[in-house]
């Protein structure tokens, strides 16, 4: 397990935050440094065709050791974190043996990790745990999911008994600001289909994901000295107020779980002319996403109707745009590839958890660019914040669920139960 603990240290040390205002790929400069140090890594265990882009987009070979023909599979993470929580300066904490208490996270700050509020931890009493130390996001969403496969791949690589296919590996940026899979050449990666090692507690696999929008709505008004407004001023903080309180207030992410679907302010910022709101639009269903999209269209409509005669134009702007699919569509009609996945995890003792993604992965959007492309944990929890951490067991539990899926896959019907054809 060290070995694990080294490499994922190695990964999380490196800043890799990424910047939704940039138009760069990658959006960060100091993506690169932990994009070359992998290009080298890869190389270093054997790995062939090791190959980075212009847009620092990285993509490996393990050739096939069997005679046969085997589908060429693919395994898939991001090396970027999300902007949402500071990336900088990760200083990983090593709980081994947890006895399932409080973990003081900075003592100097009173920040605890505490398994009465995240019980999920309750569940890796025992396991040894890798923390962050409360100033900082930790990065295992997602460079638990690198860790794992390049750790697979090197175990391949240094045990050729075990047989597979051709296997491909592909690490990408920017995926945390929705643009992971923008510049991905899903035809020279050459799979047939493949996983992103993207999900959260050991068990997970998805293939379900939300439709996902994105919407900025720009307010106007009108400043005015405010002892002489009345009649006059227009404040545009008031009418985005107005706006935000239009939405269902039992639609948003805390008040949501499943299959429903959500809006989400995430960004506000705003002066008397004019103010900005951002948020997003989620729902598993597309046709009720679609109906996401028209209520906010319409609050901004009714909006604009309110102020037409004072303002004399639109005072309200919406800009919604949409950023990826349910992957579902796309991974039914080849669903054996999710019957692999979790036969591997079977296979491994661990009790599959199919269930929806509310989020999205790189893999929503390869789904719809020809690569099908499911979900797999990553072992991780409480993404994008100083609470995160993850169980190295877990990571050790999704390597041995990458070589099981390589091996499945070079057996006769993927190792499945295939219904006969009927005479």
């Amino acid at each position: 397990m060290q070995h694990i603990i080294d490499r994922f240290i190695s990964y999380v040390t490196v800043d890799t935050e990424s910047d939704p205002n940039s138009e760069t790929t990658p959006s960060t400069a100091k993506q690169w440094v932990l994009a070359n140090q992998l290009v080298e890594e890869l190389k270093k265990i054997g790995m062939q065709d090791v190959t980075i882009d212009d847009k620092s987009y990285i993509m490996a070979t393990l050739p096939s050791n069997v005679d046969h023909d085997v589908p060429t599979i693919g395994f898939v993470s991001h090396f970027d974190t999300t902007p949402d929580f500071t990336g900088a300066n990760v200083k990983p904490q090593i709980i081994p043996n947890y006895d399932g208490k409080d973990i003081v996270l900075n003592a100097e700050q009173n920040i605890i990790l505490s398994p009465s509020y995240f019980k999920d931890l309750l569940q890796y009493k025992g396991q040894t745990l890798i923390t962050t130390d409360g100033t900082t996001l930790l990065g295992a969403d997602d460079k638990a999911g690198i860790t794992e496969i390049v750790t697979a791949m090197e175990f391949l690589i240094n045990n050729p008994e075990i047989k597979h296919g051709k296997i491909r590996v592909g690490f990408t940026p920017d995926e945390e600001i929705g643009r992971g899979a923008h510049h991905f050449d899903v035809n020279k990666f050459g799979a047939d289909w493949a996983y992103t090692m993207d999900g959260s507690q050991v068990g997970e696999l998805e293939y379900e994901n939300f439709n996902a929008a994105g919407a900025k709505i720009t307010f106007k008004g009108k400043s005015v000295h405010p002892g002489y407004a009345k009649g006059k001023m227009i404040n545009s903080m008031l009418i985005a107020n107005d706006f935000i309180t239009a939405l269902p207030s039992d639609e948003t992410p805390e008040t949501t779980k499943g299959y429903e679907g959500f809006y989400h302010v995430h960004h506000l910022t705003g002066s008397i002319e004019e103010t900005v709101v951002e948020l997003i639009i989620r729902d598993h269903n597309k046709i009720k996403f679609e109906k996401r999209k028209e209520k906010v269209e319409k609050i901004v409509r009714k909006i604009n109707k309110k102020f037409a005669k004072q303002f004399g134009e639109d005072v309200a702007i919406a800009e919604i745009n949409d950023q990826y699919y349910n992957m579902k569509e796309k991974v039914v009609p080849v669903k054996y590839i999710v019957d692999i996945a979790e036969k591997a995890m079977k296979e491994l003792d661990i009790k599959p958890l199919i269930k929806p993604i509310r989020g999205g992965t790189d893999g929503c959007q390869l789904s719809y660019m020809g690569l099908p492309c499911p979900n797999i944990f990553a072992g991780g929890h409480n993404f994008h914040g100083k609470y995160e951490y993850v169980p190295v067991e877990s990571m050790q539990k999704a390597v041995n669920v990458i070589v099981k899926i390589a091996e499945l896959t070079a057996m006769p019907d993927y190792g499945l139960v295939v219904p006969k054809k009927k005479k």
